[in-house]
């Protein structure tokens, strides 16, 4: 689902898989494994989507 932000486009997650899904502006779409989905609301509900990613996701999960 897009988001509003000034780096990321859009966020999704695959409940299944605990996946979560980031697309950046640049297009560049990353997959971080074992997310939980308690995270993924957080992002959702975030109030600045960038500075939680940095925060909370990236260099937490393993990414592909």
């Amino acid at each position: 689902m897009l988001v509003n932000s000034s780096v990321i486009r859009a966020i999704d997650y695959d409940v299944a898989n605990s996946i979560l899904y980031v697309k950046f502006k640049s297009g560049v779409l990353y997959k971080y494994h074992r997310v939980p989905e308690t995270v993924f609301n957080s992002f959702l509900n975030a109030r600045s989507k960038g500075t939680f990613f940095n925060l909370r996701i990236r260099d937490k999960y393993r990414v592909s």
